[in-house]
């Protein structure tokens, strides 16, 4: 496959989401992929818009693998190392799955949907999908400690290196790293911020 596309920099996510969701000014950024990345995987990404700000999603092989607020302070750091684990290059585009995640966000912040079916792609280390697949079995509305992740995943010791996991997620409110709160049970470190987390667990307690 001969894909016409360049990992993506910061510019290009700014230009992505331009207010009229126009991808004329994200093409303008790209050129003839560097002949290593030419038979690359491609992710392909799209803008959606919710009632907490816009996301970047991202989908490769019919599952998701990105869904960021696209402020987020990480975001290019997110994006770069979802490059290197999938060998990808990011291109503007729509799909199937695109119009089933934003119908399912749209019921989800309407009445707190619980039971997402989007398929996800989550490319990480060992730990790290441990850490996220324990953070999908903390039910809506509820939260749980960086300590209790690491008891229930046999990790006890592991607190800081559960945080580390828990702010690594690149699939926000599908994979609910916003449900996992300090030991004292406040909130703490949300990669979207602490208002949007706090929203969050509102939405959920609500719905």
């Amino acid at each position: 496959m001969n894909t016409r596309a360049m990992p993506l920099r910061g510019e290009m996510i700014a230009a992505f989401l331009s207010r009229d969701g126009s991808y004329d000014a994200f093409r303008r950024f790209m050129g003839n992929a560097p002949t290593a990345l030419t038979d690359a995987k491609v992710v392909t990404v799209t803008r959606i818009t919710t009632p907490l700000g816009p996301m970047v999603a991202g989908s490769v092989d019919d599952a998701l693998c990105l869904l960021e607020f696209a402020d987020r302070r990480m975001i290019e750091t997110q994006i770069a190392r979802l490059q290197k684990r999938l060998e990808c290059v990011f291109v503007p585009g729509n799909g199937a799955l695109f119009g089933e995640l934003t119908g399912e966000l749209e019921a989800y912040f309407r009445s707190g949907l619980t039971d997402f079916s989007v398929p996800l792609r989550t490319p990480g280390t060992d730990f790290q999908r441990l850490v996220w697949k324990e953070l999908r079995t903390i039910p809506s509305g509820t939260t749980r400690t960086y300590a209790g992740i690491a008891a229930e995943i046999g990790r006890p010791t592991a607190v800081r290196a559960v945080a580390r996991a828990n702010g690594d997620n690149r699939i926000a409110i599908l994979i609910p790293c916003h449900r996992v709160v300090g030991s004292d049970g406040k909130l703490t470190g949300y990669g979207g911020g602490l208002w949007r987390k706090q929203r969050l667990l509102e939405i959920e307690q609500e719905g």
